[in-house]
């Protein structure tokens, strides 16, 4: 069932023409630091964490169980400058002031894990506390009182053996040297035991086999807000909210699905029909939110999420399955046979989770793993926007020969029967007035900038992918095939940073590599700040032929810009006054954006006009 791509709404239109405006934020590669060794889809460079003081970035390497530092004294040519040898496998690491701490899982991972605190200066061990089981993350509050800890507590690969997912919350002492003396309560799930099924009624996952509610939640990420711990659980689909003074959960928020039957939210489902086919489907997309991070805009706060997905596949207990293996029901998939066919929505894993309504084992609903975007939330759970297809549009037009392409091989729509680019890293910078959201996508690579200043409107600036997709598979096995597997993102501030210019740290799990990139611009506004109040307007509106623009101030140019953010037409205004004509003839039928400018090329609006034949 292969559908017409719809036309983008106007956000994603304006969002497609943000980065041809001069003067906008983009991303520049200053140096890369490579792990040494066969290190290869061994985890070697997974999370950054950055020392002002010291111009150290700490990252892990879960290959060699060590805590990496990095001299990026000179971000051009980053060295490496030490490595912490540490009792286990480190998946976490977060700086505050002059104390790192780093999360280390334990040899048995469902046995209670420890963060291991150090001197960012003499890099001298300051002492241990325990925690939860798997130790996922570790962050910071903004006043570093405290440091928290996602115990994410996953089941052993039997699932005989499933440990409770909990929030570790460790109170810091001022003086840093004497941290091995830390106290560490605990915030778990337990109370909501008995209230399993109003959870799952409401939506949230709780479904392991013989789970209770606190060793089914699994916490992945937190974000702090005026102390206030938001947590992303991501195969439970939900958001747990903590208050960390009394470590305490005080309330599980489902995220629910994302409607890909809606032409905002349409994917590519298929790695086997041979092409690129961002189309909508009957699925319903879990968010299941990887990394998590907030900001606050007039006063009131938002959440933000990188929607990566992800199942529960052990050998003792699997969801996955491919929707050609299960039988859907005819009443509600009249076109069952076509839709299971590989090309269309057959190679697409769901879960047996859910779907399943009546128990009867045949589907009325179809649910998949992550939504391919990124999100923001209010602090309550309600979406206040999401980029749609955003991602994948983007991604079809800048790297169409590898769409879709997984962090391992150099192959074409690998990854569009199985959460498609993968966004995964997430980090805000808040630099003036303006908030920028940096997005990594593990899958094809590369980073995503937007401004998300306006929650309900953000604005796409810039993409860039250190990335070979040239190189061969032993080139790439060798590492010589740039940056795969984006896992973690850092952002630098001008003030800290040791060239005086916003930088941005990424390291790259399959790879092996942490990269440094400046961040240009970043301190500009971005185009509708800065345009002039012109009274802009079009008539008639739709139109057969010509457009009629009208302004209280001149008119020196005007660009016409189609729903794929190509620039189809830039016109002059040969009289330079506040009137102007464009002939549309030559265009298809559709809808248009046009983007006017005063003579001296300040903006002067943007217009949305049908264009009919």
């Amino acid at each position: 069932m292969k559908m017409k791509q719809p036309l983008l709404s106007l956000v994603l239109l304006i969002a497609f023409t943000a980065s041809a405006w001069a003067q906008d934020p983009q991303m520049t590669l200053l140096g890369t630091y490579q792990v040494p060794g066969a290190v290869f889809d061994a985890g070697a460079a997974e999370i950054p964490a950055y020392h002002p003081a010291s111009q150290r970035v700490f990252f892990t390497d879960a290959y060699n169980d060590e805590l990496k530092v990095l001299d990026i004294s000179n971000p051009a040519s980053p060295v490496k400058e030490d490595a912490l040898i540490l009792s286990g496998g480190p998946n976490s690491v977060a700086v505050h002031g002059d104390l790192v701490a780093v999360a280390v899982e334990a040899e048995i991972k469902q046995n209670p894990g420890k963060v291991e605190f150090y001197n960012a200066n003499t890099l001298v061990k300051l002492g241990e506390v325990t925690v939860g089981a798997l130790p996922d993350m570790v962050v910071f509050t903004k006043d570093g009182s405290y440091l928290l800890v996602a115990n994410e507590g996953e089941p052993s690969a039997d699932y005989l053996n499933d440990p409770e997912g909990s929030v570790s919350i460790i109170r810091i002492p001022s003086d840093i040297g004497t941290i091995s003396g830390a106290t560490v309560t605990t915030a778990g799930f337990s109370s909501y035991n008995a209230e399993a099924a109003a959870l799952i009624g409401a939506g949230v996952r709780i479904y392991g086999p013989g789970a209770s509610v606190a060793q089914d939640m699994e916490p992945e990420y937190i974000t702090t807000v005026d102390g206030i711990a938001y947590v992303s659980c991501q195969e439970n689909n939900a958001l747990a909210i903590v208050d960390i003074a009394t470590a305490t959960v005080t309330d599980i928020l489902p995220l629910g699905y994302k409607d890909h039957s809606l032409s905002a939210n349409a994917l590519d489902a298929s790695n086997d029909d041979g092409m690129i086919n961002i189309t909508t489907w009957p699925v319903r997309g879990f968010y299941m939110p990887d990394a998590i991070s907030s900001y606050t805009i007039g006063g009131v706060s938002y959440i933000v999420t990188a929607n990566e997905g992800d199942s529960r596949d052990y050998d003792g207990y699997s969801e996955e399955v491919r929707v050609k293996d299960v039988v859907l029901d005819a009443a509600v998939f009249p076109e069952a046979a076509t839709l299971q066919l590989a090309e269309n929505l057959g190679r697409l894993k769901i879960t047996t989770a859910q779907g399943d309504d009546g128990n009867d084992g045949d589907f009325e609903a179809l649910y998949s793993y992550g939504a391919r975007s990124f999100s923001i939330w209010t602090t309550d759970g309600a979406l206040v926007w999401d980029s749609g297809d955003d991602f994948e549009q983007r991604l079809a037009s800048l790297h169409a020969e590898f769409f879709n392409a997984s962090n391992d091989e150099n192959a074409f729509d690998d990854r569009s029967d199985d959460k498609g680019p993968e966004p995964e890293g997430l980090v805000l910078a808040e630099v003036g007035d303006k908030v920028y959201a940096f997005i990594g996508l593990e899958r094809t690579g590369g980073i995503m900038l937007y401004d998300i200043t306006d929650p309900s409107a953000p604005v796409y600036l810039d993409y860039i992918n250190n990335r070979d997709f040239n190189a061969s598979q032993a080139d790439l096995e060798a590492g010589l095939g740039g940056d795969l597997g984006p896992e973690g993102i850092a952002f630098i501030d001008a003030t800290d940073s040791p060239n005086g210019k916003p930088l941005l740290v990424v390291t790259n799990e399959i790879s092996g590599t942490v990269s440094i990139y400046e961040v240009e611009n970043i301190e500009t506004t971005t185009g509708i700040a800065d345009e002039i109040t012109s009274g802009l307007r079009s008539y008639p509106n739709p139109a057969a032929k010509n457009i009629h623009l009208s302004a209280q101030y001149p008119i020196g140019t005007a660009q016409v810009w189609g729903h794929n953010g190509q620039l189809l037409l830039e016109v002059s205004n040969d009289q330079i006054n506040a009137h102007m004509q464009i002939d549309l003839s030559s265009l298809e039928a559709g809808l248009y954006l046009i983007r006017a400018f005063s003579p001296e090329q300040k903006p002067m609006g943007l217009i949305k006009v049908m264009h009919h034949r």
